[in-house]
């Protein structure tokens, strides 16, 4: 039997895949002359390996030192990777190969996803995608997408997922369709932060859209809806507050911003951003109007509490009761903005 394996998308030529015969008797390696890890003359704590582990990497070594860009070094990086998706070596030595034999790169992105269905979090197994994505240009452009959905189908907040479809897209194109499927998964969880810094990084970077300015109007509508629908979600908070990046003047004189913002307040529930919100428009000059002074006294947590006809420092005091994981913060930030008001 040949040394194919099946899991790695390469034919197998035996069904009795389980009977591995070790590769110092196979005959396509016969003039092969394995080379031993070197671990010193007196190693202080000397590493176990599996036979079959020490064998197929003494094999590769081998190949590796003679710089060997055959079928057969092909097909042993594909064993060592199977041993271990880590070996940066390994799949460096892998894409030399492929570049020499002119191996078919789709192939190569199937046998990257096989290996992603058990060891997605793998940075070189990342790294090796992007290259070969990068070989294949455009061509790639929809199964990249594809797979990285695949992905993130599995675990939305997947770092190397998103860092991959960031990089097709602004290297191998697809935006088109991005900005509804970053609507489609807040649509399944309105707290997947991941796809808000998503929809941010569409609307700020797609060739199409015109840029933040000429996004900002329809994106605070649909985020002030977000923030209605889930008012204690931070992540659409903090996507509102990116809207207006270095421009301090239109983010203040949004009405619609601190209507919501009283809203909820008045809400008495969930109202924690919304405070925090209102803090940040007035320490950027917004006038808050007698309706917030009696919306944010309202919010006292007891008679005993003192009032504070200011109302940012009102606003301050009750974060402070509310918000006891960073009271010492709200503390600071009323020293800060609005000790001398």
């Amino acid at each position: 039997m040949k040394w194919r394996r099946k899991e790695l998308g390469i034919e197998m030529e035996s069904d009795e895949e389980e009977q591995r015969v070790p590769l110092r008797n196979r005959a396509e390696l016969s003039d092969v002359i394995p080379v031993e890890q070197d671990d010193g003359p007196n190693p202080v704590v000397a590493i176990w390996y599996k036979e079959e582990f020490r064998e197929t990497m003494d094999y590769f070594r081998a190949l590796y030192k003679a710089d060997e860009r055959s079928p057969r070094a092909l097909e042993l990086t594909s064993m060592a990777i199977e041993f271990n998706p880590g070996n940066y070596t390994v799949w460096h030595f892998r894409r030399s190969v492929l570049e020499a034999l002119r191996h078919d790169l789709h192939a190569e992105l199937a046998l990257t996803e096989r290996i992603a269905q058990t060891n997605s979090k793998n940075y070189q197994l990342w790294h090796h995608r992007r290259w070969v994505a990068e070989k294949l240009g455009t061509s790639a452009t929809t199964e990249e997408l594809r797979f990285t959905q695949r992905i993130l189908s599995m675990d939305s907040k997947h770092y190397h997922a998103w860092s991959h479809r960031q990089w097709v897209l602004q290297a191998l194109g697809g935006w088109e369709q991005e900005l509804d499927y970053c609507h489609h998964l807040l649509q399944e969880d309105i707290f997947n932060n991941s796809a808000w810094n998503q929809r941010y990084f569409v609307i700020t970077r797609s060739p199409f859209l015109g840029g933040l300015k000429a996004m900002r109007e329809s994106e605070v509508c649909y985020t002030l809806n977000a923030i209605v629908t889930c008012p204690e979600n931070e992540s659409s908070w903090r996507y509102l507050r990116g809207l207006y990046k270095d421009d301090n003047s239109s983010w203040v004189n949004n009405p619609q911003i601190s209507s919501v913002c009283l809203e909820i307040i008045n809400a008495k529930a969930n109202f924690v951003f919304a405070l925090s919100t209102l803090l940040d428009l007035i320490s950027h000059g917004f006038q808050p109007s007698q309706e917030f002074k009696d919306a944010v006294d309202a919010l006292r947590i007891s008679d005993s509490q003192p009032r504070d006809s200011d109302v940012a420092k009102a606003a301050c005091s009750v974060l402070e009761s509310v918000d006891s994981l960073r009271a010492n913060y709200w503390k600071w930030y009323n020293s800060k903005h609005f000790q001398n008001a």
